[in-house]
């Protein structure tokens, strides 16, 4: 995403050309003011900004008043947060497209919460970690801390686990030289353990949470492939005590068997 025309042709702007060192340095530093966002969840000050973001205040003062001109920043009071425009520009990558991939899935996660009553997530693969797409929870089931567009490791999840036992062996093969992370006591750390659970799901094609991500909570979860390749991953999830794994692995898979062919149409 190109930032340069929106700090540098704003009225009353006065930076250096985009072309230059410094317009260049001023929109990275934009950037890194922007990611600082992700994830937070909470509107933040100037000086909380500045310290994240690893830049001096009066720099970051400059920059976000030009982020809330152009709208990727809103301000209220002395805090700022994202702008609407960023869930506008965010809604424009090809996963939320019409006709993306979530699009296209939507129907089927909507039929396999109404057919289990379990919270439903598809998530895709960011390098060692996963992205929550999309999420579907009732009124009766267990609240699901990890919101649309959070992301997390994927080897203490199920969704994780899916995607990567589909994966290329370059793309698995530095993460499993360890060391692995540690979200709760029941995460897997031995990277040979590990291994093993990935060869089994690559056989199953099923993947699991015992309590790895989130205490009290089991997960189990099932790619989506395209050419022998995971291109999202679909996942069930309650409390421990509520969860038949055979009952939701076989929801799975008839689900991700139906969105398989799906998009290949």
């Amino acid at each position: 995403m190109d930032q340069a025309p929106v700090l540098t042709d704003l009225p009353r702007a006065r930076t250096p050309s985009k072309n230059g060192p410094q317009g260049t340095a001023s929109v990275l530093k934009a950037l890194q003011i922007l990611d600082v966002f992700r994830g937070c969840g909470a509107a933040m000050g100037v000086s909380d900004i500045a310290r994240r973001a690893d830049v001096p205040t009066s720099t970051a003062f400059r920059l976000l008043a030009y982020l809330v001109e152009s709208g990727f920043v809103a301000k209220d009071g002395t805090m700022y947060r994202p702008g609407d425009k960023l869930f506008e520009l965010g809604n424009q990558v090809a996963l939320c497209r019409p006709l993306g991939l979530r699009e296209q899935a939507a129907p089927y996660l909507g039929e396999l919460y109404a057919a289990t009553g379990m919270t439903v997530r598809m998530a895709v693969l960011d390098g060692t970690e996963i992205v929550i797409v999309n999420k579907i929870v009732g009124l009766r089931t267990l609240p699901a801390p990890t919101a649309i567009g959070g992301r997390t490791s994927a080897v203490c999840t199920a969704l994780g686990k899916a995607l990567l036992a589909f994966q290329p062996a370059e793309r698995i093969t530095p993460l499993l030289r360890g060391p692995l992370p540690r979200r709760t006591r029941h995460s897997v750390v031995n990277p040979r353990f590990l291994q093993r659970r990935l060869i089994e799901t690559r056989s199953t094609r099923l993947a699991y949470d015992q309590e790895e991500s989130i205490l009290g909570q089991v997960c189990v979860a099932t790619p989506i492939l395209r050419d022998g390749s995971a291109v999202a991953a679909i996942s069930l999830s309650a409390p421990t005590h509520q969860v038949n794994q055979h009952q939701a692995g076989a929801a799975l898979l008839r689900a991700a068997t139906r969105l398989e062919r799906a998009l290949k149409t």
